[in-house]
């Protein structure tokens, strides 16, 4: 199998992992972004300067929402909570 150049993650896959790594299993949880703005002069050279606006991305989470969409998920559904099981009780021994 060769070996892929770029892994793509659609916006629920990425809030589900993110809800995963969390340990999050009660709610409905979806990604926010958080952008800056900035500004600068670019160009090929000084002769071809023009005002240019630079947004990064400055955080990447999640975030509570009302309802499921194409970016958010059920943490009750995609990490539900383990099931603990019963400790396992002993028989008791007889004593000779």
């Amino acid at each position: 199998m060769p070996e892929a150049g770029q892994i793509v993650f659609t916006y629920k896959e990425i809030a589900e992992l993110l809800v995963k790594q969390q340990g999050i299993h009660e709610g409905i949880w979806g990604l926010f972004v958080r952008f800056g703005l900035n500004a600068a002069n670019v160009g090929e050279n000084e002769a071809a300067l023009k005002p240019a606006a630079i947004i990064p991305i400055l955080e990447l989470g999640l975030q509570k929402m009302e309802k499921e969409s194409n970016i958010a998920v059920d943490a009750a559904k995609v990490n539900p909570k383990q099931q603990s099981k019963p400790a396992p009780t002993s028989m008791p021994s007889t004593v000779k």
